[in-house]
């Protein structure tokens, strides 16, 4: 397995003592290659739980292992994707994508030839000496996608990395998104409130309950074109998939 998560809870203490439980009891795995999406209410854990497979926080009670081994830091074996970008706005594309080698000491030659190999696979070969102002939002996610893929990690983590996009390319990002994850073999764990970009994503989705966040349920999307999700968009299954969905979130009652 890629990622084990064993019976993990998260509690959070603030400054006055009181303790609030973000996620409670929460056990999954995700296969190596593998698309697993995160859904559930705002404020349920989702993003803790990226954030303790990324090392930023330890459980309270529990076990999470990357390829096996036990999370107990900052995890370098994790590519962590936000809503923002977060390109420095004084490096242009190419040398924003080799931040993270040059972090890890690679040299400069080896590391320029790894940002350009990424710069084709995400399309914007052509725009390396652009400034990140220069870019439009989806092109400047595609750097964000093809800056995480430059390390090689073993995991890429996505926190609602389209959020921030109009419809038209928010579609389209999702379709590049998908095709390039899919052609690296990448490990992929996707927290989105988006429950059709979950259907279209995923090979499997993981429901969790208002907070403390517990899975309520786990769903198998058995359905062709994962590297594809325009392809899988006029599927009518996809609707059915949206519709189990709806219903694990008990969105028809909130809506009554």
């Amino acid at each position: 397995m890629a990622l084990e998560f064993h019976s993990v809870t998260k509690r959070f203490t603030d400054n006055s003592g009181t303790s609030l439980t973000a996620v409670q009891d929460v056990s999954f795995d995700v296969q190596e290659g593998e698309f697993v999406s995160v859904v559930g209410p705002s404020g349920c854990g989702k993003s803790t739980i990226l954030s303790m497979t990324a090392g930023l926080y330890q459980p309270s009670e529990g076990k999470v292992l990357v390829s096996g081994e036990p999370v107990e830091g900052p995890n370098s074996h994790v590519g962590f994707m936000l809503q923002k970008d977060l390109l420095l706005p004084w490096r242009n594309i190419v040398t924003n994508i080799e931040f993270g080698l040059e972090a890890r000491g690679m040299g400069r030659a080896d590391r320029r030839e790894r940002a350009m190999a990424e710069l084709r696979h995400c399309q914007l070969d052509g725009f390396e000496n652009h400034y990140p102002h220069q870019l439009s939002g989806g092109m400047r996610q595609r750097a964000a996608l093809a800056r995480t893929l430059a390390i090689d990690p073993e995991i890429i983590l996505l926190d609602e990395p389209f959020s921030a996009l109009d419809a038209q390319t928010k579609l389209l990002l999702q379709n590049s998104f998908a095709g390039t994850i899919a052609e690296t073999g990448k490990t992929t764990l996707l927290i989105t409130h988006d429950l059709g970009e979950a259907v279209l994503m995923s090979d499997r989705i993981l429901v969790l309950s208002e907070r403390p966040g517990s899975i309520v349920a786990e769903i198998k999307v058995d359905l062709p074109h994962r590297d594809q999700p325009l392809k899988r968009r006029v599927m009518p299954e996809v609707g059915e998939y949206a519709a189990q969905l709806f219903k694990h979130l008990k969105l028809e009652e909130k809506a009554a």
